[in-house]
């Protein structure tokens, strides 16, 4: 049996850049932060919201305290669920097809693992209408240590009740990747939301999971554990 598990935000459907938008309109009229650019989040990829929005304030040398950052954190998710609903996101090519194809196999069990809220990524979700009733489902809410530490992907692993050299994580940052690693789990990277050169730690590196099958996948588990 094997266990493969999304990440959302940039696997499943295109979030980053309604990531970016949203935190920009945040700084701006929250805290009347101007000139914030998506290229300022880069080091929080991954890593939840908190993580996420230190990141572009690090960049403007902008201490934010803790009330601040919870305001911060909140107000960026709010805004992301309102461009959300009025702009659905489909899901990345390939996404639903390996979802459909992995889950009517016997030998294949599927999560999702992400450093967002269950109500950001379950929007998300829903956009995507990816089938999330039928796997397993763990959030940043669930967790107390974001990537790359390895707890959401330990999580999930135990979720699907399978040990996690039997898991491959399907990821688009660098900081899941080193997440996945450090679980160990196989990694798949895709390009969705950086560069391969930034991915290059994952056991295989595709621009679209439209270039994978789930027996592919399976092979990247076994060639590990032979």
């Amino acid at each position: 049996m094997y266990g493969i598990i999304f990440d959302v935000d940039g696997v499943i459907a295109d979030t980053e850049a309604v990531n970016a938008r949203a935190s920009i309109r945040m700084f701006a009229e929250v805290f009347g932060l101007t000139g914030v650019r998506r290229a300022d989040f880069a080091a929080g990829l991954g890593r939840g919201a908190e993580n996420y929005v230190r990141a572009a304030a690090k960049v403007h040398n902008f201490d934010m305290s803790a009330q601040q950052l919870k305001v911060a954190t909140q107000t960026r998710q709010d805004y992301f669920l309102k461009m959300l609903a009025e702009n659905p996101l489909p899901p990345f090519p390939g996404v639903r097809e390996m979802i459909d194809e992995a889950g009517n196999r016997n030998d294949i069990k599927l999560a999702i693992a992400t450093s967002s809220t269950r109500e950001k990524s379950g929007a998300v979700l829903t956009s995507a209408q990816i089938p999330v009733e039928h796997m397993a489902w763990i959030t940043g809410s669930d967790v107390a240590h974001k990537k790359p530490h390895p707890e959401l992907f330990l999580k999930a692993a135990s979720a699907l009740h399978l040990v996690p050299s039997d898991c491959l994580v399907i990821e688009d940052a660098p900081n899941g990747v080193e997440a996945a690693l450090a679980a160990g789990c196989a990694c798949v990277a895709v390009t969705n939301s950086t560069s391969a050169a930034y991915l290059a730690r994952a056991h295989r590196i595709v621009d679209s999971l439209k270039d994978m099958d789930a027996e592919q996948l399976i092979a990247i588990i076994n060639s590990r554990n032979s």
